[in-house]
Protein backbone atom coordinates (compact mmCIF):
# COMPACT_ATOMS: atom_id res chain seq x y z
CA UNK A 1 0.00 0.00 0.00
CA UNK A 2 3.04 2.28 -0.40
CA UNK A 3 1.50 3.86 -3.49
CA UNK A 4 -0.63 6.12 -1.23
CA UNK A 5 2.30 7.20 0.94
CA UNK A 6 4.46 10.34 0.73
CA UNK A 7 7.80 9.29 -0.76
CA UNK A 8 10.39 10.69 -3.17
CA UNK A 9 9.20 11.38 -6.72
CA UNK A 10 5.52 11.43 -5.80
CA UNK A 11 3.30 14.41 -6.50
CA UNK A 12 1.65 15.23 -3.20
CA UNK A 13 -1.53 17.26 -2.76
CA UNK A 14 -1.88 18.88 0.66
CA UNK A 15 -4.38 21.06 2.46
CA UNK A 16 -2.55 23.13 5.05
CA UNK A 17 -2.36 26.14 7.28
CA UNK A 18 0.87 27.94 8.07
CA UNK A 19 1.07 30.09 11.18
CA UNK A 20 3.88 31.89 12.95
CA UNK A 21 4.60 31.39 16.66
CA UNK A 22 2.47 34.52 17.25
CA UNK A 23 -0.51 32.62 15.81
CA UNK A 24 -0.68 34.87 12.73
CA UNK A 25 -2.00 32.99 9.69
CA UNK A 26 0.51 33.29 6.84
CA UNK A 27 -0.83 30.93 4.18
CA UNK A 28 -3.29 28.12 3.62
CA UNK A 29 -4.80 25.82 1.04
CA UNK A 30 -7.90 23.63 1.09
CA UNK A 31 -8.68 20.06 0.05
CA UNK A 32 -10.68 21.56 -2.83
CA UNK A 33 -7.71 23.68 -3.91
CA UNK A 34 -4.67 21.87 -2.49
CA UNK A 35 -1.02 22.74 -2.87
CA UNK A 36 0.76 20.28 -5.18
CA UNK A 37 4.47 19.64 -4.81
CA UNK A 38 7.03 17.06 -5.94
CA UNK A 39 8.32 15.27 -2.85
CA UNK A 40 12.11 15.17 -2.65
CA UNK A 41 12.62 18.04 -5.12
CA UNK A 42 12.93 20.89 -2.62
CA UNK A 43 9.56 22.42 -3.59
CA UNK A 44 8.68 22.98 0.09
CA UNK A 45 10.81 23.80 3.14
CA UNK A 46 13.04 20.88 4.23
CA UNK A 47 11.58 20.60 7.73
CA UNK A 48 8.04 20.11 6.44
CA UNK A 49 9.15 17.68 3.76
CA UNK A 50 10.84 15.52 6.45
CA UNK A 51 7.71 15.57 8.62
CA UNK A 52 5.48 14.46 5.72
CA UNK A 53 7.76 11.60 4.60
CA UNK A 54 5.91 8.29 4.95
CA UNK A 55 2.52 9.81 5.79
CA UNK A 56 -0.48 8.30 4.03
CA UNK A 57 -3.45 9.84 2.26
CA UNK A 58 -5.82 11.27 4.85
CA UNK A 59 -3.09 11.66 7.47
CA UNK A 60 -3.06 14.85 9.51
CA UNK A 61 0.43 16.09 10.35
CA UNK A 62 1.36 18.88 12.74
CA UNK A 63 4.86 20.16 12.12
CA UNK A 64 6.85 22.85 13.90
CA UNK A 65 9.71 23.85 11.62
CA UNK A 66 12.72 25.77 12.96
CA UNK A 67 14.27 28.58 10.90
CA UNK A 68 17.20 26.28 10.04
CA UNK A 69 14.77 23.79 8.46
CA UNK A 70 12.53 26.53 7.04
CA UNK A 71 13.62 29.77 5.40
CA UNK A 72 16.91 30.06 7.30
CA UNK A 73 18.25 32.47 9.88
CA UNK A 74 18.29 36.16 9.06
CA UNK A 75 21.55 37.29 7.43
CA UNK A 76 22.51 40.77 6.36
CA UNK A 77 20.34 43.85 6.43
CA UNK A 78 18.00 45.54 3.99
CA UNK A 79 19.67 48.04 1.66
CA UNK A 80 18.38 50.97 -0.34
CA UNK A 81 19.36 50.94 -3.99
CA UNK A 82 18.56 53.49 -6.68
CA UNK A 83 15.49 52.66 -8.72
CA UNK A 84 17.71 53.20 -11.77
CA UNK A 85 19.49 49.93 -10.88
CA UNK A 86 16.37 48.13 -12.15
CA UNK A 87 15.31 47.87 -15.79
CA UNK A 88 13.34 50.87 -16.99
CA UNK A 89 9.62 50.19 -16.80
CA UNK A 90 10.00 47.23 -14.44
CA UNK A 91 6.79 46.82 -12.43
CA UNK A 92 8.19 46.53 -8.92
CA UNK A 93 6.04 45.75 -5.86
CA UNK A 94 6.62 45.25 -2.14
CA UNK A 95 7.11 41.57 -1.37
CA UNK A 96 8.35 40.80 -4.87
CA UNK A 97 11.42 38.60 -5.23
CA UNK A 98 14.14 39.84 -7.58
CA UNK A 99 17.52 38.41 -8.51
CA UNK A 100 20.77 40.36 -8.55
CA UNK A 101 24.23 39.20 -9.62
CA UNK A 102 27.43 39.71 -7.68
CA UNK A 103 30.84 40.40 -9.26
CA UNK A 104 31.42 36.67 -9.79
CA UNK A 105 28.11 36.25 -11.63
CA UNK A 106 26.46 34.43 -8.71
CA UNK A 107 22.72 34.99 -8.48
CA UNK A 108 21.50 36.55 -5.24
CA UNK A 109 17.78 36.44 -4.40
CA UNK A 110 16.49 39.67 -2.86
CA UNK A 111 13.06 40.68 -1.59
CA UNK A 112 11.61 44.16 -2.07
CA UNK A 113 10.48 45.59 1.27
CA UNK A 114 9.64 49.16 0.23
CA UNK A 115 9.63 51.51 -2.76
CA UNK A 116 9.82 55.23 -3.44
CA UNK A 117 10.09 57.12 -6.73
CA UNK A 118 13.89 57.17 -6.34
CA UNK A 119 14.80 54.09 -4.29
CA UNK A 120 14.01 50.42 -3.76
CA UNK A 121 14.75 48.77 -0.43
CA UNK A 122 15.81 45.14 -0.85
CA UNK A 123 16.38 42.52 1.83
CA UNK A 124 18.60 39.45 1.31
CA UNK A 125 16.28 37.51 3.65
CA UNK A 126 13.10 35.70 2.71
CA UNK A 127 10.20 37.39 4.54
CA UNK A 128 9.88 34.28 6.75
CA UNK A 129 13.61 33.97 7.54
CA UNK A 130 14.22 33.66 11.27
CA UNK A 131 10.64 32.51 11.92
CA UNK A 132 9.51 29.22 13.44
CA UNK A 133 6.79 27.84 11.17
CA UNK A 134 3.74 25.98 12.47
CA UNK A 135 2.05 23.76 9.88
CA UNK A 136 -1.18 21.78 10.10
CA UNK A 137 -1.29 19.52 7.04
CA UNK A 138 -3.71 16.95 5.65
CA UNK A 139 -2.45 14.67 2.87
CA UNK A 140 -5.18 14.90 0.23
CA UNK A 141 -3.73 12.76 -2.55
CA UNK A 142 -0.52 11.18 -3.83
CA UNK A 143 0.42 9.99 -7.29
CA UNK A 144 3.55 8.92 -9.10
CA UNK A 145 5.30 11.83 -10.79
CA UNK A 146 5.80 11.64 -14.53
CA UNK A 147 9.33 11.46 -15.91
CA UNK A 148 8.86 15.00 -17.21
CA UNK A 149 7.85 16.27 -13.75
CA UNK A 150 10.88 14.59 -12.18
CA UNK A 151 13.16 16.07 -14.86
CA UNK A 152 11.69 19.55 -14.33
CA UNK A 153 11.69 19.24 -10.53
CA UNK A 154 8.05 20.19 -9.98
CA UNK A 155 4.53 18.93 -10.66
CA UNK A 156 2.61 19.90 -13.77
CA UNK A 157 -1.10 20.56 -13.74
CA UNK A 158 -3.65 18.98 -16.05
CA UNK A 159 -2.50 19.15 -19.65
CA UNK A 160 1.25 19.13 -18.89
CA UNK A 161 3.69 21.92 -18.21
CA UNK A 162 3.19 25.60 -18.99
CA UNK A 163 6.66 27.13 -18.77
Amino acid sequence: MTDKVVTKNKVISIAYTLRLSSGDLIDESTAEEPLLYLHGAGNIVPGLEKELEGAGVGAKVSAVVSPDEGYGQRIGDPQEVPRSAFPEGAELQEGMAVVAEDEQGQQIPLFITSLTEETVTVDPNHPLAGETLHFEVTIVETRDATLEEIAHGHPHGPGGHHH
